[in-house]
């Protein structure tokens, strides 16, 4: 090789370059990589935090619903509110918020519960009175009438 030969000088220079333009597609490649991560990360984390509203919210929903801390009569019902004469109904009742539950007249056992049906089979037209107390000198009170037919 001679001094005055460029070739070598012209070969280093090219070899830069292309390591430089190899370099700055990677590092773009990078950054679009890195944003279509952060992009989905972004995405799966909002969806997680709506969930969690719609969770609390549900929740709330549902509290407000059964009663909170109150004592409440949520159902007391007669089903069917009319029978003949030896025919059994069901009377269901469902009540939040309640340490004691009674009914009256006496059919047979009750307690809190959010859903709970009775059979019961009245020979005349009785009113049933449905009481649930918390304990703490809250109760209330509903009642449902199921009429004979004879």
């Amino acid at each position: 090789m001679s001094i005055t030969d460029p070739a070598p000088e012209r070969r280093g220079s090219r070899l830069r370059r292309l390591l430089l333009w190899v370099g700055l597609a990677a590092g773009a490649l990078a950054i679009y990589d890195g944003a279509i991560f952060y992009s989905r990360w972004q995405k799966d984390r909002d969806a997680r935090h709506r969930q969690s509203l719609k969770e609390a919210e549900d929740a709330r929903r549902y509290l407000q619903v059964v009663g909170g801390n109150e004592v409440k009569i949520l159902t007391f019902a007669a089903y069917p509110p009319k029978v003949r004469t030896g025919q059994k109904s069901n009377l269901c009742y469902g009540v939040s918020g309640a340490k004691t539950v009674r009914l009256d007249p006496a059919v047979e056992e009750v307690w809190p519960s959010l859903t709970r049906c009775l059979m019961v089979s009245p020979r005349k037209d009785t009113e049933y009175k449905l009481t649930a107390d918390d304990g703490a000198g809250h109760a209330v009170s509903q009642s449902v009438t199921i009429q004979v037919k004879r």
